[in-house]
């Protein structure tokens, strides 16, 4: 399975500090109640008020100082380590069939060796697996019927403009007519029939054969891409047979007259459909190409990375050190994450030198023309500036938009974002946005669209005003005028199905619904699981697919965690939305921030910028409350 951005580690949210090794492991008593808390240790006596143990290492200590909302960990580190294994956990379970269980079993009070052997041996278990290339099962999930028993609506193609035919659907709606293969029939040959469409739901239709009215006995699902499908007219071309079901050939005698008194005035797909589907789905990214993308265990700094494969636009990057070929990354080709060779040291941005000193035969440094472009910016006017507050999504929990700083400004319009309270001593868990980006806001936007705004960590001040906020700390807001404010006509209705990536394990993609719209920010609900695995995403992220993407481009399709285990029983949908894992912690961290290895000189490089990193006068205006 893919590694993506979870985490194995023991502790990473503290500055730099050397490897721990086996013998710097020791029991602790089990008497000693103590937390942890930004790589300090603290002792509190037995017995005391308000005290909490840790899920994850066990440990005990003051619920107050705990993490998280729940105080269910000691510290961040551990709150990632439980949401790495538990995930991890839950996926194993699914590669063996196994149902997901009510609550994950996470590594209970084991020193740090024995969590690294857990993982390692986990590793080893997805190597085995994915050479009989095995795959998580659907048990028999169909967007068919998911669709039809709880009169779900899918969000249309449309609204996906990176997808296939995203761009040139047309006007492909209820009651356009095709030609499809005739399943209700005894002859030897494959012989086709005229089928309408009778509802949509992203790249799938459900068609009823012509002659069947309101008898909806056989109709079926498929998807208006596959190469089954064809505009009216394509038969008589091919030389095809157009032969009426068998359920109803008694119906009429003289069914060529039928068909043209239904057909006369009625839409089909435009012949060229099928080739500008197989045009929609060429891609420019090839293997062995060369790019920048970001660490997964270091947000702040990115790494070289070869195309291992491509799968409907979305890439599998193996980082070029990786041996075994099993440290990989997986994005779209129009990803954030992503750029060409030499991309960090244009902007300033921190970049990681591989241990390769040259290209590895058949490598190819990738066209700068083929990444995703942003806005360009002018930065000479009032811009941002180090120290500025605002609001961004927690790339380390997406369901989150919590208090941040601006730690640097680089060239081109990026920026060096932190976030308040949960910073790493040593900037490491930095992570870069362009000032156009839709995941940073300006203060206030949480309060204005009653969206719960994520404090700093220890901030006791609650609940939190931005206004008392500046002043303790002294700093200003980012100019308002300086956040991208552009809404596109997105399409995107609250209810919406969809098919999504699941950024804390992209390489998985899942059952989705749109729950929430604010502006251009969509809230994506993971279908069957809680909502503290929600997702923040922008509109045109090109991790949101139409239903039906996953099998139009082979690509494994997460069913609901309930609905894996339940399909095949008659329960009811409240049911199954009730049974939710415990185990999918996992969308809880984007990104592995392992144990942190002491940086060799030379190994990591800050490439510094001139007049472009200075710093404009920007206004001190902030986009709150004034209060008295």
């Amino acid at each position: 399975m893919f590694d993506g951005y979870d985490s194995c580690s023991e502790d990473t949210s503290s500055s730099s500090s050397s490897e721990e090794s086996e013998e710097e492991v020791a029991p602790l008593p089990s008497n000693l109640p103590i937390i942890k808390n930004n790589g300090q240790v603290y002792t509190y006596p037995d017995g005391k008020s308000g005290m909490a143990t840790c899920e994850m290492c066990g440990m005990v200590g003051v619920r107050d100082a705990f993490y998280s909302k729940t105080k269910r960990f000691c510290s961040v580190s551990c709150s990632r380590s439980y949401s790495s294994n538990s995930k991890k956990a839950s996926i194993l379970a699914r590669l063996q069939g196994k149902p997901p269980t009510k609550k994950a079993k996470v590594l209970q009070k084991q020193p740090l060796v024995a969590k690294l052997a857990a993982y390692a041996q986990y590793q080893a278990t997805l190597q085995n697996q994915a050479k009989t290339k095995a795959a998580v099962s659907m048990e028999g999930f169909s967007w068919g019927n998911y669709i039809n028993s709880n009169s779900f609506i899918a969000a249309p193609v449309t609204c996906f403009k990176h997808a296939p035919m995203g761009t040139c659907w047309g006007d492909i709606s209820e009651n356009v007519r095709v030609e499809v293969p005739n399943t209700d029939c005894s002859l030897p040959t494959k012989v086709f029939w005229i089928a309408g469409i009778v509802k949509l739901a992203g790249y799938n239709a459900l068609l009823r054969y012509e002659g069947f009215e309101n008898d909806s006995g056989l109709d079926f699902w498929c998807n208006i891409c596959g190469s089954d499908i064809h505009p009216v007219g394509w038969c008589a071309a091919s030389g095809k047979p157009l032969v009426p079901p068998r359920t109803i050939q008694h119906k009429y005698t003289n069914w060529k007259a039928f068909l043209v008194k239904r057909l006369t005035g009625a839409k089909t797909l435009p012949p060229d459909f099928s080739q500008k589907v197989s045009e929609s789905m060429q891609y420019p990214f090839k293997p062995c190409m060369r790019v920048e993308v970001v660490d997964k265990r270091h947000l702040c700094r990115t790494r070289v990375a070869v195309v291992e494969s491509v799968i409907g636009g979305r890439l599998r990057l193996v980082y070029e050190e990786s041996e075994d070929r099993t440290d990989d990354f997986w994005c779209h080709m129009h990803s954030p994450l992503i750029h060409h060779i030499g991309w960090s040291r244009s902007i300033g941005h921190r970049f990681k030198r591989s241990d390769i000193t040259k290209k590895q035969d058949g490598h190819f440094d990738t066209p700068p023309h083929l990444f995703a472009k942003v806005k360009e910016v002018d930065q000479s006017g009032e811009w941002f500036k180090e120290g500025m507050k605002l609001e961004a999504i927690d790339p380390l929990n997406l369901s989150t938009i919590c208090v941040a700083t601006i730690r640097k400004v680089l060239a081109d319009g990026f920026l060096m974002i932190g976030i308040d309270g949960s910073e790493a001593a040593d900037g490491s868990d930095w992570f870069c946005y362009h000032a156009t980006s839709p995941s940073i806001f300006p203060v206030g936007f949480c309060e204005i669209n009653m969206i719960e705004l994520t404090p700093p960590r220890g901030y006791t001040k609650l609940p939190f005003k931005w206004f008392d906020y500046l002043r303790e700390t002294g700093s200003i807001a980012a100019p308002v005028k300086l956040f991208n404010k552009d809404v596109p006509n997105h399409g995107f209705r609250v209810g919406m199905k969809l098919e999504a990536v699941d950024l804390m394990e992209p390489r998985l993609i899942c059952v989705a619904t749109v729950t929430r719209i604010i502006h251009r920010l969509l809230r994506i609900h993971f279908d069957g699981w809680e909502e503290e695995y929600d997702q923040w995403v922008d509109c045109e992220s090109p991790d949101l697919y139409p239903v039906g993407w996953c099998q139009l481009t082979g690509y494994q399709l997460q069913p609901p965690a309930s609905q894996s285990s339940r399909e095949s029983q008659s329960g009811s949908s409240k049911q199954k939305k009730k049974a939710k894992s415990q185990q999918y912690k996992g969308h809880k961290k984007m990104t592995t921030l392992q144990l942190k290895e002491e940086l060799i000189d030379g190994e990591d490089y800050n490439f510094l910028q001139g007049a472009s990193d200075q710093e404009s006068n920007g206004s001190a205006s902030f986009y709150i409350k004034q209060e008295p």
